[in-house]
């Protein structure tokens, strides 16, 4: 019997046999299993947890929106010929060939044809965009859709893209939008359709969350400094001086934490957070009976937790958000009144009882 774990282990991308095989095992698998490749499919989730943070679903949305399906090939607008477009916007096939004119696919392959540039382009922008992992999936999704349509190489490009690359680099979230917009080919025929589609994404990369940049704080700032506009840095102290942060790295992975809680915040309606347990160091974790090894303990760069409920909300509702939009470590506490946030170092997606 042949197993997947076979095919999947010797299987080299674009190679023709192979490709013309996986087609001929779709089939028989659609004709007897056909629900077996739809998304909400437990497989398909644990698949996503290798190391993808977040669904591209709205970036697809918006790219199909604006490129539209094209079955056969059509000529670059501009030049009236090369590059050759098929599909949603595709000028290579998977296998690294361009497209040529006459070229005619069905709607099934230009979906998964979207799908592989999607990745291509994560995987480019994950390597090359400063604080990606800590981005939403919508500010993600946004950059994609911008990177699907001038090249998934233009952070840090000189052809141009100083401007966002600069919004990017300096974490200036909320002039990125208007970065955005200066990509529009001024004064070209394609201009109008082009400034929607910047002012789409704009609008997909978020106004609510520009406003939750993170504030630049010191070990020593005051209590009531704001690291977000609604979590200040005493809240991760409980107000207490004996944990107060004693490292400008924890501060900061205090921070990447109270940017989510913000989203957590926003998606239920915002109402108040209410932290219960954030630093705590060695000896008032031990006091307080915590494990050796706590994330709360914040003992490296990058690591760190915060427990939390949210006043006038239904812990379970907030904790199955959290469970589906945090990529890292989860601690399900609901039963005892509480989600814990965490993360760990190489940032693991860790879920427990409690």
């Amino acid at each position: 019997m042949v197993k997947l774990s076979d095919l999947f282990r010797y299987y080299k991308h674009g190679t023709p046999h192979q490709m013309a095989a996986i087609s001929e095992l779709e089939t028989e698998l659609l004709k007897v299993a056909p629900e077996v490749f739809n998304k909400d499919q437990p497989w398909y989730k644990t698949w996503q947890q290798g190391g993808k943070l977040h669904n591209y679903d709205s970036a697809a949305k918006l790219i199909k929106e604006f490129e539209g399906c094209h079955l056969s090939a059509y000529p670059d607008p501009l030049s009236g010929g090369d590059p050759w477009t098929i599909g949603y916007g595709t000028t290579r096939y998977s296998d690294g060939r361009k497209v040529q004119r006459g070229d005619k696919i069905t709607v099934i392959e230009a979906g998964k044809l979207l799908d592989v540039e999607i990745e291509r382009i994560v995987e480019k922008l994950r390597a090359t965009i400063p604080f990606w992992n800590a981005m939403s999936g919508d500010k993600q999704s946004a950059l994609i859709s911008f990177a699907y349509n001038l090249g998934s190489g233009f952070y840090g490009s000189t052809g141009g893209f100083e401007t966002i690359s600069k919004r990017l680099k300096e974490k200036d979230w909320a002039a990125v939008p208007e970065a955005m917009l200066l990509y529009r080919n001024p004064g070209t025929s394609v201009e109008a359709g082009l400034l929607r589609r910047r002012q789409a994404e704009g609008r997909l990369w978020g106004l609510p969350e520009m406003q939750q940049q993170p504030a630049k704080l010191s070990l020593n700032s005051p209590f009531t400094a704001r690291i977000t506009p609604h979590i200040t840095l005493g809240e991760f102290a409980l107000g207490q001086e004996a944990r107060r942060f004693d490292h400008q790295y924890q501060v900061d992975t205090a921070a990447e934490l109270a940017a989510f809680l913000e989203r957590v915040r926003i998606a239920f309606g915002g109402k108040p957070i209410i932290i219960t347990s954030g630093y705590r160091p060695p000896a008032v974790n031990r006091a307080v009976g915590g494990a050796s090894s706590s994330e709360h303990l914040y003992d490296a760069p990058s690591v760190g937790a915060v427990d939390f409920y949210i006043d006038g909300a239904d812990v379970y509702k907030v904790q199955e958000w959290c469970d589906k939009n945090w990529p890292y470590s989860l601690g399900y506490g609901a039963p005892k009144g509480f989600i814990h946030l965490g993360i760990r170092k190489s940032r693991p997606r860790v879920r427990w009882d409690y």
